[in-house]
């Protein structure tokens, strides 16, 4: 005697029914926070007629940088190396291979948290021979609570919102079916793009006698928006 087959499992509806009728919405949230790190550009360059003598300044002033960043301590959350360059400049006139001089340059990255410390160390480090500072571009953490706390609003504002509907028809919601990222399944997620430059400070001569007052920079507030889609289902209303 053969046993019966096993049914087949009876795939998901997509779609509501009578008996168990679907909302489906949209949960958003808008959040404007403080930012919680600045990144700095800093480009250091030398030029020379000679290759030995442009690579002996590079050094020199590269080391200097790098001593005047590190004495920031922990202020400095990160500090990285990110290209260098040595490059002969042909002369305009005459023949053959001969070169007039020679440009390099090195170009960091610094990432602070103390924004008292950001002014002070920009205002420094553009007060350095032929050194050029770029930024700050203003960012959240990756793993910063703004984030999470945005998530958790967007979900209240879901539940808040389908309940609202399902209040409408004199009814209740009775289950959450779904709940996913808006392009969850479509789209990879790209890291949040950094704050827009805000100041630029860059010298190129000697640097002076006297300290210059440090630069008030002003954090650029950070906008974060949460989205997601959500479907629900509820008592059938009597209509």
């Amino acid at each position: 005697m053969t046993s019966a087959p096993a049914p087949e499992p009876v795939p998901a509806v997509p779609y509501g029914t009578p008996d168990a009728p679907r909302i489906a919405v949209r949960g958003e949230a808008h959040l404007e926070v403080d930012p919680e790190i600045a990144r700095i550009g800093i480009t250091v360059t030398a030029r020379g007629k000679d290759r030995r003598s442009a690579l002996d300044d590079l050094t020199r002033r590269n080391a200097r940088v790098l001593d005047l960043v590190k004495s920031y301590g922990q202020a400095v959350e990160h500090l990285e190396t990110g290209a260098f360059s040595l490059a002969p400049e042909p002369a305009r006139h005459g023949r053959g291979e001969r070169v007039r001089t020679y440009h390099g340059a090195v170009r960091l990255t610094a990432e602070l948290s103390d924004f008292t410390a950001l002014g002070e160390l920009a205002t420094r480090l553009a007060d350095l021979e032929l050194t050029q500072v770029d930024g700050p571009w203003w960012s959240l953490r990756p793993g910063s609570p703004a984030h999470r706390e945005a998530r958790r609003q967007a979900v209240r504002e879901a539940v808040q919102r389908a309940r609202e509907y399902a209040e409408a028809l004199g009814t209740t919601l009775t289950a959450l079916v779904e709940i996913a990222d808006i392009g969850a399944e479509s789209a990879p997620f790209g890291p949040q793009a950094p704050g827009r430059m805000r100041a630029t400070a860059a010298y190129g001569g000697p640097a002076p006698q006297d300290e210059a007052a440090p630069l008030d920079l002003e954090p650029e507030r950070q906008h974060i928006h949460a989205q997601l889609d959500a479907r629900f289902t509820m008592a059938p209303p009597r209509l």
